[in-house]
Formats: C-alpha cells, structure tokens, sequence
C-alpha cells in the first residue's frame, strides 16, 4: 500500500529540521555560528534597506498629511481660545488704566483741596460728563444738579483750586462755566505783605487769563499765586487757589500793568469736581 503523500512530505520536512539542527550545534561549538548568521542579517538589510526607504518615502507625507488633517480642528479652535483670550487681556487692561485714571483723577481732588477755607463748607462730588470748548466759550456739563442740593452760583473746584461756577442747574445735571470762558470775571488777590485786588478774565480755552485793575504803582511778580479775594458780593469764599502769574509788563504812561496768569488747574482735562454749598452770595 502506498504511503500517502502528506506523510512523506512530513517525513522530509522532519529530516530536513533534524540536520538543520544538528548543524547549528556543530557550528555554534566551532564559534563560527554567529559570522553565518551576521552575514545572513547583513545580506536581509541590504536587501530590505532600500525597500524599506522607498515605503517610507511613499507612505510619510501621507501619514503627515493624514496628521494635519485630524489635528487641524483642534489647533484651530486653540487658535481661536488663544485670540480670545488676548482680547479679553487687553479689555481688561483698557478697563484696569481707565479706573486707575479715575481713581487718580479722585484722589487728587479729594486729598489737595483740603483748604482752611472751606473746612466748614459741604461740597457734592461730581464727574464732568461732556465739555463744550470753542474759542471763546469753556463749559462742562456734571452728572449732578438740584437734587443733591447744586445751586446755580456754587463755586467749582478741581484738584488743587477753582475752576468755574454753576450757571445752570437741573435736578440731574448742571453746566459749569470754567476760567477760562470769554465772559468768567473771578475777583482775586495778590501779594503777601500788602494784599492787593485785581479782577481774572477769560479768553477762550487755551489762553492765558487777563488779571485786570493791576496798579503800575502795585508789586507783583511772575509766579506768584492769585485766589479768590471774597468780593464780588462773596460769590467765592476768600482764600481758593485761582491761578498762577505767567507774565507782567508795564506800558509807559500806562496807569495798569498787563499781567497774564496760567489756571491752577488744567480745566481742558477735567474728570471730577467738589462743588461747594456755597450760600456767602444769598
């Protein structure tokens, strides 16, 4: 009877392995084992090598590709986080100067106009909402007005002296005429030993103010300080920082000197106000 073929292919196959073996063993007790399999390893690599460098050429870009692809919606939206989040930075820091403008704007108001003169009177703390400036008219418009007691007449103070007067009044608002407003008339006083008085007029926003009725026979210098005198059927208390003499020359046959004074206070840059419960005028 014939052995079925699978059988002796399985004989063979045994064979085969049971030689293979044994020449294995020889070889690795002679040490000559691993130089075969070294060159085997090096002939398989060079074989492979260029194959291998050929897929990759092939197959890298597109893995790239595929890469980008997941990974472009979510760099996106980081993107997007990222913007956001700088504009919300940079809100915040617009929002962090404009209060720390305010609060400076505040605190110069509060802390320098502590003046003997006043330490008796009420005041209403205002914030200037709009500015009407032309070349002879100065004004500005507060957020208070008759219903926190503001009177047409109130002096107005800055930080660090007078800036204007109510003129009118609401229950909400009140307009302020500053300084230098072509029709302000503020009376002052000069000199330290013997006080003199002089009248303060404006000439439109940006100019200096006209310090009127100053005697050629009078002493006054360049950088003294002019307040308020309490004249004028005390529409001011006496004693308020007004302006500071800018110049003063005296005209030949002249019987008054012309003197320029520069406000205390920047009126053009006014956020807050005191307003004075002034009733000296009443």
């Amino acid at each position: 009877m014939a052995r079925p073929r699978r059988s002796r292919r399985t004989l063979t196959t045994l064979v085969v392995l049971v030689l293979l073996s044994v020449t294995i063993i020889t070889l690795d007790e002679t040490g000559k084992a691993q130089s075969l399999f070294s060159g085997l390893k090096s002939v398989a690599s060079a074989i492979y090598s260029p194959l291998r460098s050929g897929v990759n050429g092939v197959l890298d870009p597109i893995g790239r590709f595929f890469a980008g692809a997941v990974n472009y919606g979510s760099l996106q939206q980081e993107n997007q986080k990222l913007r956001a989040e700088i504009q919300t930075l940079e809100h915040r820091g617009a929002a962090t100067t404009a209060a720390r403008k305010q609060l400076g704007a505040l605190q110069r108001l509060l802390l320098v106009n502590k003046l003997p003169a006043l330490a008796q009177l009420h005041s209403v703390l205002a914030e200037v909402t709009t500015q009407d400036i032309s070349n002879f008219t100065a004004t500005v418009t507060l957020d208070k007005g008759t219903s926190t007691a503001i009177a047409v007449g109130d002096p107005v103070l800055g930080p660090g002296g007078l800036v204007g007067q109510v003129v009118t009044a609401t229950p909400s608002t009140a307009t302020v005429r500053l300084l230098t407003d072509g029709r302000s008339r503020v009376g002052v006083a000069y000199g330290s030993k013997d006080q003199q008085d002089a009248t303060v007029a404006g000439q439109g926003a940006g100019r200096d103010l006209n310090v009127e009725y100053v005697a050629a026979s009078t002493a006054i210098s360049k950088g003294e300080h002019l307040v308020t005198s309490g004249l004028q059927g005390a529409t001011y208390p006496a004693g308020i920082p007004v302006a500071t003499v800018a110049s003063v020359h005296t005209v030949a046959g002249a019987t008054d000197r012309e003197v320029r004074a520069t406000p205390i206070v920047d009126v053009s840059g006014l956020t807050y106000v005191e307003v004075l419960q002034w009733s000296g005028s009443s």
